[in-house]
């Protein structure tokens, strides 16, 4: 760990020397995927920051951006940010490790669309909670962008009821809210990371896994795997956030500017996430994977099946009051839209 936080610490310095002469405030921002902005959404969101704020701020402020996991891990980059070491980064589900009730998104087959989720995070239920996960983790959230809908995938058979999952080990990220989830549709949840996963499907470790189209598409698991069941079971946002002490530090004008940046880079990750998915199904299609689309009432029935007892199990872990409020935020913006 200390290794790591010393490369970090180099890497961030060295980049911070590189243009401390040209800029007034210099700021860090890691991720871990690609930085080509086609098929990566934190690409796209950080690198669409990073010419936002220069531009705005006539260079005054520069970003340098890290991507592919070169400050480390997300979690890596979370306790980076909390430290200072690094400015900024954008994670999505590694959020709840330091912010546990940012795990009531993860609630089985909460948000019934993309645009529900938007309404809901853009909304007092999203400022809410990134304020609890401000006081909480020294870590202000300053836009939500969008990692997607994630979905089963396995090399063995057709899934379209929960039973169909039963003793099938499926791989989950490292995250406690998942592996319930697995639990409570009776299959064998193993947790590995993601650059781990293309050898745990090759060599069978796992018979399947859990991600979004555009995911799936980008590691070409269409190369190992045969089927996807499209029951979107949690919708995972990405947290675009920064230490606060750093944010604190700039004049009301730069804080004004990073804002600004902030909103338009997670609606720009969430564009890519959107066009990546649709077009990602034909692609998913040409290279022979089965596709099958649930009908509402076998989506019904996973819900039935996982969403009372996952609220369960998060309500002896979070105040079930965050439950009763993403589930009320989630019912206003089906309403409104």
């Amino acid at each position: 760990m200390k290794l790591a936080k010393t490369a970090v610490a180099l890497l961030a310095a060295c980049a911070f020397s590189q243009s401390a002469l040209a800029a007034e405030t210099k700021i860090s921002i890691g991720h871990v995927d690609s930085q080509n902005w086609q098929v990566s959404k934190k690409g796209a969101a950080t690198q669409v920051f990073k010419n936002l704020v220069e531009a705005e701020s006539a260079g005054r402020i520069s970003v340098d951006i890290f991507p592919s996991g070169q400050l480390g891990s997300e979690t890596d980059l979370l306790q980076s940010v909390q430290e200072g070491m690094v400015g900024m980064t954008i994670v999505s589900g590694s959020f709840s490790k330091i912010c546990p009730e940012a795990a009531v998104l993860e609630i089985p087959y909460l948000f019934p669309s993309s645009p529900v989720a938007w309404e809901v995070l853009d909304g007092p239920f999203g400022q809410k909670l990134a304020q609890h996960c401000l006081e909480k983790t020294g870590i202000r959230t300053l836009a939500y962008g969008e990692t997607g809908f994630r979905h089963f995938t396995n090399s063995k058979k057709v899934i379209k009821k929960p039973e169909d999952l039963a003793g099938m080990k499926i791989r989950v990220m490292p995250n406690q809210s998942f592996i319930e989830f697995m639990k409570i549709l009776k299959a064998t949840a193993t947790p590995i990371s993601a650059p781990e996963l293309p050898a745990a499907l090759t060599t069978k470790v796992v018979d399947g896994q859990e991600n979004p189209v555009s995911v799936i598409v980008e590691m070409k698991l269409y190369e190992l795997q045969d089927h996807i069941t499209l029951d979107g079971h949690v919708y995972s946002a990405d947290f675009l956030v920064i230490n606060d002490d750093l944010y604190k530090g700039l004049s009301d004008d730069d804080r004004a500017i990073i804002n600004r940046a902030a909103k338009v880079a997670g609606t720009v990750g969430r564009a890519i996430q959107q066009i990546n998915s649709a077009q990602g199904l034909e692609t998913l299609t040409k290279n022979g994977m089965q596709v099958t689309t649930l009908t509402e009432n076998e989506l019904e029935a996973f819900r039935t099946a996982s969403q009372p007892k996952m609220i369960s199990w998060l309500s002896s872990r979070i105040d079930k009051e965050w439950m009763t409020s993403a589930q009320s935020s989630v019912e206003q913006a089906q309403n409104d839209l």
